[in-house]
Formats: C-alpha cells, structure tokens, sequence
C-alpha cells in the first residue's frame, strides 16, 4: 500500500500550486468584499487545461480521475483561495461525470469540449425549497411533448447560475405515487438554461460571496429530448455519478482550507509574543494545533480511499460520505481553534481566518448535512433501522 502521490499527481499538484501563488490572500478577500466573480482566476486554470481533468482525453480533457480532481480542488482551498476559488471551478470537476457515464458519444462530443474549454460554464439544479436533503421528494417536473419536454419547478442553493449558460437538471417525469421505489421516475437533463423561462435570484449569504448561490424559478422550459441524459426514469442512477464525486471533492476543499488555517495559527503562535514568550509554548496553545493536524490528516486519507474506490469503479458511497464528514468536522474545528489563536485579530478580516471560518460552514452544511451522514452509515455500513 502506497501512500505516496504519483510522480504525475505531484506534478497536477505543482502546476496548480503556480497558478494559486498569482492569486493571493488580497485577491480573495477583495472578492470576499466586493462579491465579483473570479473571472481571472478561472481563466487562468482553464488555460492550464485543468477544467477537464476527469474528462476524456478524445473531447479535450486530461483522462485523469477523481483522485486528481480532489488533489486540485484540494490544492487550490489550501492556497487560501477556501471555498471561493474551489467552488468557482469544481462544478466542472464532478458536474459532467453523469455526461460521461451515460451520455451518447453524440451528447459526449457537444457538450464536454464547451465545458472543459471553458467556452461553457454550467450549474447543478438538484435542491428544492420543499425537498431538502430529500432529493427524491422533489416536485420539479418535466412532462414529454414530442421532441422535447416542459419543465416546471424550483429549485434552491444553485451555485454560479448568475453567470453560468448550462444547466444540469433533475426533474420528476413520472408521479411519485406511481413508483415502487422513491428513486424511480426522476430524469436527468442537460441543457440550455434559458432566462426567458427561468428566473434566477441570488441568496445572499454568511461567506463566499464571489460565488452565488440562487433559487430558480422554472416556468415551461423547453428541453430537448437530445438533451436527457441516459434513459427517462434513471436519473437517480445518472446523478449518483456526480454526487460520490461532488463529496469527495468538498471533502478535499475542506481539509486545504483547514491546513490553510492551521499553518497561519501555527504561524502566529510563533511570532506572537506575550508575558515574554511566544504563545505557542504554552500546551494550552501547541496541543489543540496539534490535534487539528492529526485531524486533517486522517480526514485526508479517507478521501483519498474514497477517491481510489471510485476511480476503480468500487463502490464508495459509504467512505465518499465519511470523507465529507470527517473533512468537514477536521476542517471546522482547525479554523476555529486559528481564530482563537490569534485572539483579538483573529476576528480581523486582515489575518483571513476570519473567512476561512466563513466559508468552512459550506462543507458542514453541503451538500449533505453531517446528521444524514451518520443514519446513511448506521443503516448502509452497520445494517441499522431506517430512521427518517
């Protein structure tokens, strides 16, 4: 068992490292301030190619997995860029993973060279105001006339849809009630997100405010039937193929946010010197820093199993889900403990670990909360009772 990264990974990892470095701490609290999309920042990883890391190497993409999709994600978070740089990219990352698994070559080679050339940027319309977290319950629905179908619903928590022009969709096409199992009936499309039949409204919110969050209001959009990704009623089975990467990416964009935090506090109780001694010769500030180390560390290499298993076709829901949770939990607890460390200043925006501390409420919240986590593995992994 090898725990050492590729010579190849080093060099993604290395790569996007040198692009960070031109985008920092001052660049991403500007846009923590005036909310503007970090255009230049995206522009910059498009041009490196990274966009299409998970994609195939026949429309443009770099033919790599998952794993090195979180060791970017990953990279960029730690550079201080948190949630704000990750989240402007990695919808790009897993978003298309559905297009790649179930799409016809025809769909493959229209819709993937737009999206990894950056030509594209899509968002993800899977949450609704009335479903929550129970993504089987949602009511949007998409009925079939002829060569296309109507849609008609909302949707909440839609990252990038102020700028993006695509959209992956989830939607009802056949009455829950009709089912026998809830995860039946649901279809998945790509298209066109047309501002003529949907009206898109920002959230405001805590942190990451370079990248918006939005509700959708979906009134008779048109979507061709070209446009469905796999077969009517198997968009469950389809959107799994986004959603195990989506939380292996979150997880890795957590623990460089965490270890970004962590190295500024372990930074600070060195040079901060009170009653004659640096702080961080007192256990009660070395241990807990300590602690989170220890912390992100394990939470890293659960991601990475999960990545492993994912990108050799094994099941990985269990351990895709513990990595966001660990990573998360690991992650909250190092940015809280900077704070703390530096103490009056560590509520200053200048120190940036007040925002770290922000963002890192992301990947607590979503895109599952920590509690079903935890009934999805008493009852998957431990063979518990249902509970909800």
């Amino acid at each position: 068992m090898n725990f050492e990264l590729t010579e190849q990974q080093q060099a993604v990892q290395a790569a996007v490292a040198r692009i960070c470095r031109d985008f920092g701490d001052d660049y991403w609290r500007e846009r923590d301030s005036d909310g503007r999309f970090p255009d230049e920042f995206v522009k910059a990883i498009t041009a490196g190619g990274w966009l299409g890391i998970a994609m195939p190497p026949e429309y443009g993409g770099a033919g790599l997995g998952i794993t090195e999709a979180a060791i970017l994600a990953h990279t960029i978070a730690r550079s201080g860029a948190g949630m704000s740089g990750a989240s402007a990219i990695h919808l790009n990352l897993f978003g298309p993973n559905p297009i790649v698994v179930f799409g016809t070559d025809e769909q493959k080679a229209r819709f993937l060279p737009p999206l990894i050339a950056g030509e594209d940027r899509a968002c993800f319309g899977v949450t609704e105001p009335d479903a929550g977290l129970n993504t089987t319950r949602l009511t949007t629905r998409a009925v079939r006339d002829g060569d296309h179908y109507v849609v008609n619903g909302r949707k909440l928590w839609t990252s990038t849809a102020q700028t993006a022009n695509k959209i992956l969709l989830i939607a009802r096409t056949r009455d829950l009630a009709e089912c026998a199992r809830p995860t039946e009936g649901l279809t998945l499309f790509y298209t066109d997100l047309d501002r003529t039949r949907v009206d898109v409204r920002e959230i405001e919110k805590m942190g990451r405010k370079a990248v918006d969050s939005n509700a959708l209001f979906i009134d008779d959009l048109v979507v061709p039937v070209a446009n469905r990704i796999g077969e009517e009623g198997e968009g469950w089975k389809a959107l799994l193929h986004g959603l195990n990467p989506e939380r292996i990416l979150v997880a890795a964009e957590a623990v460089g946010i965490g270890q970004v935090a962590l190295e500024r506090a372990a930074r600070y109780a060195i040079d901060r010197v009170v009653f004659d001694r640096s702080i961080g010769k007192n256990q009660g500030i070395q241990h807990p820093l300590a602690v989170n180390w220890m912390e992100l560390e394990a939470a890293m290499l659960m991601v990475f199993k999960a990545a492993s298993l994912y990108d050799n076709g094994k099941p990985c829901g269990a351990e895709a889900n513990s990595a966001k949770f660990l990573s998360a939990e690991a992650a909250f607890r190092a940015c809280q403990r900077a704070v703390l460390t530096h103490g009056g200043m560590g509520y200053a925006k200048e120190y940036h670990v007040e925002r770290w501390m922000r963002e890192i409420m992301i990947p607590m919240i979503a895109p599952v909360s920590q509690e079903l986590i935890k009934s999805f593995i008493a009852e998957q992994v431990l063979g518990q009772e249902k509970s909800y």
